[in-house]
């Protein structure tokens, strides 16, 4: 049934929001050099790595200053790059990813190697499950990049106290998930978007 979900539901805001997407791309590449897509190698269901897409939200070459965004106003961050960020609008290409089943619409949001490699064995347990969208970490900590902003070292911040509660929360999640609660989380995502 989730599959089945994923699958409809990706494939209908694909279609219906391909002029939107279609304008997107055109306003990125026309305000920034650099492609229009990002692909960042992403750690997914049974530790495998696959290319997750976003609409390019940074300068071009951003990764070698670090894999971490930190604060709402990072340099690196291009000017319709904020807004994107902001409204979440740079994640509407994993649809793609949803469709080709390296994602779901719902479940933990996918890291990179870097920090997958610090897992504990217990934490290892979140790759038994698809990587997803949106989950309750992604909603509790949707203002991630202004708390790294405040931080003197933002990625020991992220690892040791922001990645430990995310990856908790999402254990949690894999143990009570269901297809109710995943609409829960996905209307709670909308929400907190929108306001």
């Amino acid at each position: 049934m989730k599959r089945a979900f994923d699958i409809i539901s990706s494939s209908i805001v694909l279609v219906l929001g391909f002029p939107f997407f279609v304008l997107i791309a055109l306003i990125i590449a026309s305000t920034s050099k650099g492609g229009v897509f990002f692909v960042q190698q992403r750690v997914g269901k049974g530790n495998l790595d696959f290319g997750l897409y976003k609409f390019r939200t940074m300068i071009v070459d951003a990764e070698k200053s670090g894999q971490i965004t930190v604060g709402g106003r990072d340099p690196r961050i291009t000017k319709i790059g904020y807004y994107l960020r902001k409204l979440k609008l740079d994640e509407l290409p994993q649809l793609l990813n949803v469709l080709k089943g390296d994602m779901s619409i719902v479940g933990p949001r996918p890291e990179v190697r870097k920090y997958v490699a610090l897992y504990s064995d217990r934490q290892l347990e979140v790759l038994s499950v698809r990587p997803g969208l949106t989950d309750l970490a992604s909603i509790i900590y949707i203002k991630e990049n202004e708390l790294l902003g405040k931080s003197d070292n933002p990625d020991k911040t992220y690892i040791e106290e922001i990645m430990p509660d995310k990856l908790h929360l999402n254990l949690e999640y894999i143990e009570n998930q269901s297809f109710m609660y995943d609409l829960r989380l996905i209307f709670k995502t909308i929400g907190k978007i929108i306001f």
